[in-house]
């Protein structure tokens, strides 16, 4: 079988490790592998095949695509590759529309209240004047905002005051997100990580001292935890609401019970592989093997 991994990381940059392991993971399992920059991929559109090429050449047949879009910026023209990829019937995961989704926090926030799946309770704004009602329905203060777009706690801010939030943002964006403080996590979360349907890892993240966001890239320390069967049943909810083939929830342990902070449609997982000693890459070239089995 050959297998794609495409990398949409700058292309002075070496490919990840998360990437190298997932091509070592299949290559391992007998299957021909490579990783693809996106930088260096052209789309051709003329009605005529083939539609892609890379580095000038025509984009040879691979039985099955595995997307790694960590893009924070114009993502929907950045993906338009892979939407490409899927017109032209190469089969891919996760899909361009799952990805959106995903990337978008309002949008991840609509679909997750849609099928009632707990969520911090957040309010959209386009107006400074609409501030101190939506600090008033989040709850109060403290409480987080957001941009729209994101990754790795990028664009995510705490407030403790009005006089604090008006003074900082700028309003070079066209809308924020105001959350609601989950006061009782005391800064820890819980990354699950699920494949295919299934929950195939987690671990907790705990924020380093003076920091209240418990991402790995922000020096976050993680560590193994037994989710119960809520938090295991709230991530596969959120996951398949998202129609993703693989996907890492957030989830903070609130007063009232769990909720999802965010879903990623391309989730690091060397931390949960180090952390726990689950193999993540084998399960997600499973996965790719599965789904070439279903499509032939």
């Amino acid at each position: 079988m050959k297998i794609a991994i495409l990398s949409f990381r700058p292309t002075q940059k070496k490919a990840s490790v998360a990437e190298l392991r997932l091509k070592k993971v299949a290559r391992e399992r007998g299957h021909i592998c490579r990783i693809f920059r996106a930088q260096k991929f052209k789309l051709v559109f003329d009605q005529q095949s083939p539609w892609i090429f890379y580095n000038g050449k025509p984009f040879p047949k691979y039985d099955v695509v595995l997307t790694r879009p960590v893009i924070r910026e114009f993502i929907e023209l950045h993906i338009a590759l892979i939407k490409q990829m899927e017109m032209a019937g190469m089969l891919v995961f996760n899909k361009h529309s799952s990805i959106i989704k995903a990337k978008n926090k309002i949008k991840t926030m609509q679909v997750l209240d849609h099928y009632r799946i707990p969520i911090p309770k957040t309010v959209v704004v386009h107006r400074q004047e609409d501030l101190a009602n939506a600090a008033k329905l989040v709850g109060g203060f403290p409480l987080i905002v957001k941009e729209p777009v994101g990754s790795f706690g990028v664009g995510v801010t705490i407030f403790e005051s009005m006089r604090a939030l008006k003074s900082a943002l700028m309003w070079d964006k066209p809308m924020y997100l105001l959350q609601q403080y989950v006061k009782y996590s005391k800064g820890k979360d819980i990354r699950v990580f699920v494949v295919n349907g299934k929950v195939v890892g987690s671990f907790m993240r705990s924020a380093r001292r003076g920091e209240f966001r418990s991402n790995i890239k922000l020096g976050g320390k993680g560590k193994t935890i037994e989710i119960t069967e809520e938090e295991a049943s709230i991530a596969l909810r959120s996951v398949q609401a998202l129609d993703l083939n693989y996907g890492g929830v957030d989830i903070m342990r609130g007063k009232d019970g769990p909720v999802v902070l965010e879903v990623n449609s391309n989730p690091g997982f060397m931390e949960l592989e180090s952390v726990t000693g689950i193999d993540v890459a084998s399960f997600l070239i499973e996965h790719a093997e599965e789904l070439v089995e279903r499509h032939v």
